[in-house]
């Protein structure tokens, strides 16, 4: 198997700001952006952390900006002249600027917890990130209560931090039981949460203690949501145990339509006689996504 190539040279070095050309305007009013005063008290605080990219030198030794516009601007406010850059192998700007990963929440909780573990204070870390200590400490504490399947489960999800409080009032079956549910409808947010635990039975929550009743709603509405919502996680699991086998069907059951209709005589013999059939056919040969 062949190496792959790397997308830049490894060894970063140290470039004047006056050689830099930006690839693209910034927004005129990014100076007043949450995150570019994230970024001037990070430099402030710990530095530079993640070099600029840049496009091997021209001729007159001038390098075009890839990645790091709002970072640029920044140390430029705190009076620094050079900086650290990464030469790109590749002359483009999309891969830097759409093609990123971003942490999940649970990686962001996890690398702030090492930070503390390696004795970073987190105030250092709430100036630093340009955040309210308590908004550091709760993500901090963000997998407390909450079970490793669940835990698991939303590793690489981006989710509120305010989740974890709606999760550690359930016990851990019924965690993870919300989770799947959440991550099936992909639809991760606080007030589902909280449907859901207003959905839960009583066994299924800590202390079996009942949450505050939704304004609106009487028991006997109650105990029919909470019904119909186990009704709806039994379907859920169904569909997820047969969906990857449906789909295989489906995709043959196209291609096999695709050559029907691509035969001239069948075509004009199914269209005259059951015109219904051959337009339900036509949708499925033209259908591109299951979305659709």
């Amino acid at each position: 198997m062949s190496q792959i190539a790397l997308g830049f040279i490894p060894d970063p070095m140290t470039v004047n700001f006056d050689k830099l050309l930006p690839s693209r305007k910034l927004p005129e009013n990014v100076t007043s952006s949450r995150k570019y005063k994230q970024i001037i008290e990070s430099l402030r605080s710990v530095g530079l952390i993640e070099p600029l990219t840049i496009s091997p030198s021209s001729g007159d030794g001038t390098h075009v900006l890839l990645d790091g516009h709002t970072r640029l601007l920044a140390m430029k406010e705190l009076g620094l002249t050079e900086s650290l850059c990464l030469i790109s192998t590749d002359d483009e700007t999309y891969t830097y600027n759409n093609r990123i990963n971003r942490l999940s929440t649970v990686q962001e909780h996890m690398m702030i917890k090492r930070a503390i573990n390696r004795g970073v204070s987190p105030e250092k870390l709430a100036k630093s990130l340009h955040l309210d200590i308590a908004h550091i400490m709760k993500k901090v504490k963000l997998l407390d209560g909450i079970c490793a399947e669940a835990a698991e489960l939303l590793r690489d999800q981006m989710f509120s931090a305010k989740l974890s409080d709606v999760l550690r009032k359930m016990k851990p079956t019924r965690q993870v039981e919300c989770v799947e549910l959440m991550i099936s409808a992909n639809n991760i947010t606080i007030p589902y949460a909280e449907a859901l635990l207003a959905a839960s039975p009583s066994h299924l929550l800590i202390g079996e203690v009942k949450p505050k009743k939704v304004r609106g709603i009487n028991a006997e509405q109650m105990h029919k949501m909470e019904r119909e919502m186990t009704n709806l996680q039994e379907q859920y699991k169904l569909v997820e145990e047969s969906y990857g086998q449906d789909v295989l069907n489906l995709v043959l059951a196209k291609g096999y339509l695709v050559k029907l209709i691509e035969n001239n005589s069948v075509a004009r013999y199914i269209q005259q006689n059951q015109p219904d059939v051959f337009s339900e056919f036509m949708t499925i040969v033209e259908t591109v996504s299951m979305d659709k």
